[in-house]
């Protein structure tokens, strides 16, 4: 149940996606409800996204972000889903809570240099244990990677090393949804 007016038009923007875009929506309904719970629970002020696809996902995030005046860095490296995603965003009225970056993420996202409350990776799945290696010095203490396919066949083992060996890393692989996430806290 919507809580006002500004909530109400961007649950409805998500129907919308969902309409229009089908099953093409990149994560399911329970995914997008559980970032939107994640980055509200921990109070983020900065979340990235690898992998913008229609910006479903994102309008999700950008739920929370509104109550806690944090912001979305979104990354999509095709024209056409880039320029759909900033049209949903318009539609649900959270564009000013989203910078879309359009290119390739392992290149562009060396150009952040704000701390990151959490990660969201739903890219190319061979390159999350690159996103992790550039992104990780500048998550804070506490914040969260999110990844997203992480299930048999898809996951890239590099990137499981990688979340369950190092020390500062602690990591679990809830059975929720349908997509196989990680979520993976950087303790210090």
């Amino acid at each position: 149940m919507p809580k006002d007016e500004a909530e109400k038009r961007i649950l409805d923007a998500l129907e919308a996606v969902v309409q229009e875009q089908g099953r093409g929506i990149g994560v399911p309904q329970e995914d997008g409800r559980l970032l939107r719970i994640l980055a509200e629970g921990m109070g983020a002020k900065h979340v990235v996204e690898l992998g913008t696809f229609h910006g479903y996902s994102g309008i999700w995030f950008c739920l929370a972000l509104r109550t806690t005046g944090g912001r979305l860095t979104t990354y999509e490296i095709d024209a056409q889903n880039a320029a759909l995603a900033r049209r949903n965003f318009e539609r649900a009225g959270v564009s000013t809570l989203v910078t879309v970056i359009e290119g390739d993420a392992h290149e562009e996202v060396t150009k952040l240099k704000d701390p990151i409350d959490l990660i969201f990776l739903d890219a190319d799945k061979e390159g999350y244990a690159d996103y992790l290696k550039k992104l990780l010095p500048l998550l804070r203490p506490g914040g969260l990677v999110v990844a997203h396919n992480i299930d048999p066949g898809r996951a890239d083992p590099r990137f499981i090393e990688a979340i369950t060996t190092n020390p500062v890393l602690e990591s679990v692989f809830p059975s929720l949804g349908r997509s196989g996430l990680s979520l993976t806290i950087k303790k210090r």
